[in-house]
Order: C-alpha cells, then sequence, then structure tokens
C-alpha cells in the first residue's frame, strides 16, 4: 500500500488529503442522520396523539427532554399558536428551513469531492505521462525502469481519484435522498398537527346542560291543560240599619 501511494507521485498526497476529509465527513453525517436524532419516534407518536390543548404541556416537556429536528419544530410551533394560523404556518416553514440547512451540512463539502478526486486523478495522469516522456527523452527507450516509473504513476493517481469519488458520490446521494424524506415526513406531521389544534380551538363551546322537567308539567307547577283555579267570591256586606225617629 505504500509502494502503491509512494508511485503515485505527488498529486497522491492531495487525493489522500481528500480521501481522509471524505471518510471524516460520511462518517460524521452518517451518526448525525440517525433517526433517532432526527425524528425520534416517542416525539412523533405523541405529536400525533396530540389531538387538542390539553395536552400541549406534556408534549412542550417531551420535546424538552429530547432534543431533536423534529422537538425544535414542534416547540416552534407550540411558541405560537397563540397567532394567526398563516403566520404559525410561516415561523414554522422559516425554522423548517434552517433545520433542513442543518441536516445538509457537510454535504457540499462530499459533493466537491466526488467532483475534484477524479480531476485530481486526471492531473496526476498527466503529470505521469509527463515525467514518462522526459525521462525517455533523457534517457531512452533501453531503460524499463523509467517506462515503468512513468506508466505507475498515470494509472495509480487515476485509480486512486475513482476510489475517491465513487464512495463520496453514494454517500452524498444516500444523504440527501434522507434528508428529503425526513423533510417530507415531518412537514406531514407538522401539519396535521397544526390543523388538529386549530380546528379544536375554532370548534364552538358544548351548550351547557339543560335541567330535567317533571313528567307532564311545564315549569313554574303547572300541569298542561290545567286552568289556575279562581279565588271563592267576598262575602255580601249587611244593609245599614235606620236610626229611629227618621
Amino acid at each position: 500500500m505504500i509502494q502503491f501511494l509512494q508511485a503515485g507521485g505527488p498529486f497522491m498526497i492531495l487525493l489522500v488529503l481528500a480521501s481522509i476529509v471524505s471518510l471524516t465527513f460520511i462518517i460524521e453525517r452518517g451518526l448525525a442522520l440517525r433517526r433517532q436524532r432526527v425524528i425520534p419516534d416517542s416525539v412523533a407518536d405523541a405529536v400525533e396523539r396530540c389531538a387538542g390543548r390539553e395536552g400541549l404541556s406534556a408534549l412542550h416537556t417531551l420535546c424538552r427532554q429530547q432534543p431533536s429536528t423534529l422537538s425544535r419544530l414542534v416547540l416552534t410551533a407550540l411558541e405560537h399558536l397563540d397567532w394567526p394560523k398563516a403566520e404559525t404556518v410561516d415561523c414554522v416553514q422559516t425554522r423548517a428551513r434552517q433545520e433542513v440547512v442543518r441536516l445538509e451540512r457537510g454535504l457540499v463539502v462530499l459533493e466537491i469531492i466526488t467532483g475534484i478526486a477524479p480531476l485530481l486523478g486526471l492531473v496526476g495522469t498527466l503529470h505521469g505521462m509527463i515525467t514518462l516522456f522526459g525521462d525517455i527523452g533523457t534517457a531512452g527507450l533501453g531503460d524499463s525502469n523509467v517506462v515503468a516509473r512513468g506508466i505507475s504513476i498515470t494509472l495509480n493517481t487515476t485509480l486512486m481519484g475513482l476510489l475517491i469519488a465513487i464512495p463520496s458520490l453514494i454517500a452524498w446521494s444516500y444523504f440527501s435522498r434522507r434528508i428529503e424524506s425526513f423533510a417530507v415526513e415531518m412537514e406531514t406531521l407538522l401539519d396535521e398537527f397544526l390543523r388538529r389544534q386549530y380546528r379544536a380551538a375554532e370548534a364552538p363551546p358544548p351548550p351547557p346542560p339543560t335541567r330535567p322537567r317533571p313528567p307532564g308539567g311545564r315549569p313554574g307547577g303547572r300541569r298542561s291543560g290545567t286552568a289556575p283555579a279562581e279565588p271563592p267570591p267576598a262575602p255580601a256586606q249587611p244593609a245599614p240599619t235606620p236610626l229611629a225617629g227618621s
């Protein structure tokens, strides 16, 4: 392996550095894009079960205890539930774009390495050919070691560039697709969550309970179809007695 790297010439050093950077970002993004770090199952289940305002405090506590991308988006939504729906959606979308940029951190490095690794291999190939023809012009075709050294530089750098670019391209494509699927899933969860919350807030309050009526009666103790009793007539007053001598 050491001889392979030494035979690649000075451009092999750049290729080795590119491979180390690529491997570092592949491992780092692989750990950062685990589902438990982005969309924990416990938080997703809590968001789906929260149908009204009574479960918001428990959801807020859970998101604080389990920090993740989904938890930060849910906290943003909870902080703005008192706002109009359109403004809350705008705030959540703004925070979602920030979280997607955070998830994509490092992918641009893999994309750059995917593009420059074959180019560095090609430059190493040209350098090997220049070295080969220069040594042939100096020593002639009789020295086979000169020819072998130029060919080794040409082939080694080309191979190394492809060996770096192919895994970097695979990792970049996989991570990009994974971030896209995470974004769609979080968008669906938050959209349904906000719909349920604002639908519950706009629902009319339940009517007050009615008092039971007595069977066959009306309020006030009167029975239906029965007239109120009339008061008895007043007794007649006696006639005045005439005075004597009148």
